[in-house]
C-alpha cells in the first residue's frame, strides 16, 4: 500500500470517527453513533499516529470533545466548543510526519464536523444544543402568545421605577414587576413613569411629567 492510499484510508477513518462522535452529541442515538465514532478514531490513532504519542494525542482529542459537551450543556455560547474543535484538529495534525498528511487530517476532521450537522435534519435532537442553535420557537402552545399580549397591554400604562435606570431597570405597573429601558435617560428610583413603547417583551419608558 503506497502513501497516497494510506492517506485516504486515514482520511476516511478520521472523517467517520468525527462524524459519528459529534453526531452522537447533536442527536439522541442511544450511544450507537458514539461506539461507531470511537471505533474509527481508535483505528486512526492506532494506525496513523506515531506509537510514542498515541496516548497523548488521544487525550487531547477527547479533551476537545469534552469541552464541546460542556459548552452544549452549560454555557451555550460557542466559546468552549470552538476551543474543543481546535484541540481536536491539533491532536490529529501534529503527529503527522509531513504537512500533506497533516493537511489531510485537518480537512477530514473539519468536513466530518460539518457533515455531522446533517443528522439534525433526520434524527431527534438533543435538548442541550437548543440555546446555541436558537431552535426554540415562540408558539402559542408554549404560552408566548399570552405573554406577548400581556406586554402589549402595558402600552400607555403608568407606574413607578423600582430601581435607578442607567438606562435599564425594573418598573412596577399594575402591581407587577417588569424589566424596562429608559431610552438612554437616567431615571431615579421612585420616579413615576409611563410606558411609551412595547416591542415583544421589550418595554421602553419615560419619566411621567405633571401637566
Amino acid at each position: 500500500m503506497d502513501v497516497v492510499e494510506l492517506q485516504w484510508v486515514g482520511f476516511l477513518a478520521l472523517f467517520f470517527g468525527t462524524l459519528f462522535i459529534l453526531g452522537e452529541m447533536f442527536v439522541n442515538m442511544r450511544g450507537i453513533f458514539g461506539v461507531l465514532g470511537l471505533g474509527f478514531i481508535t483505528v486512526y490513532f492506532t494506525v496513523y499516529t506515531e506509537t510514542n504519542s498515541v496516548l497523548l494525542m488521544f487525550i487531547i482529542y477527547f479533551l476537545g470533545i469534552l469541552l464541546i459537551i460542556i459548552d452544549g450543556k452549560v454555557l451555550n455560547d460557542g466559546t468552549l466548543a470552538t476551543i474543543g474543535l481546535v484541540l481536536m484538529i491539533v491532536a490529529v495534525a501534529l503527529p503527522q510526519p509531513d504537512f500533506a498528511n497533516g493537511l489531510y487530517a485537518v480537512i477530514s476532521i473539519v468536513i466530518g464536523a460539518f457533515s455531522s450537522l446533517a443528522f439534525l435534519k433526520v434524527f431527534k435532537r438533543r435538548q442541550m444544543w437548543t440555546k446555541i442553535a436558537l431552535m426554540d420557537q415562540l408558539t402559542n402552545e408554549q404560552g408566548y402568545s399570552s405573554l406577548s399580549k400581556e406586554y402589549e397591554a402595558l402600552l400607555g400604562e403608568e407606574g413607578v421605577a423600582l430601581t435607578d435606570f442607567r438606562p435599564s431597570g425594573t418598573i412596577e405597573v399594575n402591581k407587577k414587576h417588569y424589566s424596562a429601558v429608559s431610552g438612554g435617560r437616567w431615571i431615579k428610583k421612585g420616579t413615576p413613569i409611563k410606558v411609551v413603547a412595547v416591542d415583544g417583551t421589550s418595554v421602553r419608558i419615560e419619566e411621567l411629567k405633571e401637566d
